[in-house]
């Protein structure tokens, strides 16, 4: 049963860490310049919202519903993802932080990551098929047992994926970052 239902709402400056979240639905909402850094947003549903300029840092997720939500220029550091409802969970980042977050046996296909920094990431047996990774620094971050089918890397860097380990049928690299497939080999290129 929800507690209360949002539609088309706009929600600005908020301090949720002064001010606690309703649980409910929130539908079609746009959230501007909130604070959500380390609280209890759990079992909350948001369907088809906007982040913009948001801080979920830390946040507790447990059981939240992302159904296509977009974030954009937000700082969700440390954030496991993988404590997300997973039904119908499908979400975009542009622009945010999302360092030493996890995303730990996730299916998120068709995501899209555009100039994120998602350094020290925990994408270990994550399905990321058909997904984007536009201008993204990919520092430190665990691929392991990962399916990265058709997933675009193009013009992405500081990946290491090992290919042993890591279904790659498909997924798109360049030339100049391929290196990033090779670093297991321990070979000097030039």
């Amino acid at each position: 049963m929800i507690d209360n239902y949002f539609d088309s709402e706009t929600f600005t400056k908020i301090d949720f860490t002064k001010t606690k979240i309703k649980k409910g639905a929130y539908d079609n909402c746009t959230f501007t310049n909130c604070d959500f850094e380390n609280i209890h947003a759990s079992n909350i549903e948001f369907i088809e919202c906007e982040f913009v300029n948001c801080n979920f840092s830390n946040a507790n997720v447990k059981d939240t519903a992302f159904k296509d939500v977009n974030f954009i220029n937000c700082k969700m550091i440390g954030l496991n993802f993988n404590d997300l409802n997973p039904f119908l969970l499908q979400f975009s980042f542009t622009d945010c932080q999302l360092n030493f977050s996890s995303f730990y046996q996730l299916k998120i296909l068709n995501t899209k990551f555009k100039n994120c920094n998602l350094q020290e990431v925990d994408f270990t047996e994550t399905v990321l098929m058909n997904s984007i990774f536009d201008h993204c620094d990919l520092k430190n971050t665990v691929f392991d047992q990962t399916n990265l089918e058709k997933t675009d890397f193009r013009t992405s860097f500081n990946f290491n994926i090992n290919p042993d380990n890591n279904r790659l049928i498909g997924a798109k690299f360049t030339k100049e970052n391929v290196i990033g497939l090779l670093s297991k080999y321990k070979i000097d290129l030039e």
